[in-house]
């Protein structure tokens, strides 16, 4: 069986290493985005380069998008030449990147108007996981379009996962970043509290990591806190994004999530001290200079 074209946009770190992954496998891609030397090595591979999302659509079975917010996704989905004017009968659109569900649930009627469908896909896991076809993948959506595209999601990803009704990815995917990004606040403010008390870093750490509050986040923040090492790819500001959409996703369901709001204004504080480039455990950095 003829394998899908695919159009893919937005090759950062994540989504080139995504489309070499699919050229090794034998995927014939569209592609569009900002970073002409990520275009130059797909195109080198045998990709086809178009300038606008619209000729992208009208030339794919697949268009994958790995871009950073819901504001690019939807630009990119209804602009004048945009997806959603030259999507073919029968594609379907998957959003890899973590986006707000209500969106994303719009956009999937507004396809779904034009005979196409929607996955979102958001990931786990790195660009050099992504290289290797190792991602984690939290997938929803109708379950026929689901199966429609299960083999390529299964050639990026070690560990692909069906999470029920279109936007159910994103909900998932909001939930782990408000659990994960709290808990690196969390502890890097008992690293700066520790600091202040006087009490040694490393033996704070060697204490709470034989408990139960051990995990990889920890370490992370015992990695720059105590070593200096920032070994966690994820800035503060993608983060401070991440949980201001919880935030919204949270108040759309008519209810408020105080814990994340806490955490959404100290990243929030972060970025105003112009640390947003940072990775998110140096906002050790912003607690151990915050005066009351």
């Amino acid at each position: 069986m003829k394998k899908p074209v695919i159009g893919f946009i937005g090759l950062g770190l994540m989504g080139s290493n995504m489309v070499e992954c699919l050229q090794s496998n034998g995927y014939d891609l569209v592609v569009m985005g900002r970073n002409k030397d990520a275009v130059a090595k797909t195109t080198a591979r045998g990709a086809i380069e178009v300038d606008t999302p619209k000729k992208l659509a009208e030339s794919s079975d697949i268009v994958m998008l790995c871009v950073t917010t819901s504001d690019v996704v939807e630009s990119l989905i209804y602009g004048d030449d945009g997806i959603l004017a030259g999507i073919q009968d029968g594609a379907t659109v998957i959003d890899f990147g973590t986006s707000i569900p209500a969106s994303t649930q719009k956009i999937g009627a507004d396809l779904a108007a034009k005979h196409a469908g929607m996955i979102d896909a958001p990931l786990g896991r790195t660009p050099a996981h992504a290289k290797d076809g190792l991602l984690n993948i939290m997938a929803a959506g109708d379950i026929a379009t689901y199966d429609e595209v299960k083999p390529v999601l299964d050639v990026l990803g070690e560990n692909v996962f069906h999470l029920g009704a279109l936007g159910a990815g994103h909900v998932t995917k909001l939930i782990n970043n408000f659990m994960g990004m709290t808990t690196v606040c969390t502890m890097s403010q008992a690293f700066a509290v520790a600091e202040r008390a006087g009490v040694d870093r490393q033996q704070l750490f060697d204490i709470m990591s034989a408990g139960p509050s051990n995990s990889p986040f920890m370490q992370f923040c015992k990695n720059y806190a105590v070593d200096g090492v920032s070994d966690l790819g994820f800035s503060i500001s993608n983060a401070n994004k991440d949980i201001a959409y919880f935030v919204q996703m949270v108040e759309d369901m008519g209810t408020r999530a105080q814990i994340a709001e806490g955490t959404s204004s100290n990243l929030q504080a972060a970025m105003d001290a112009g640390m947003g480039d940072g990775n998110v455990p140096e906002i050790f950095d912003y607690f151990r200079k915050l005066e009351k």
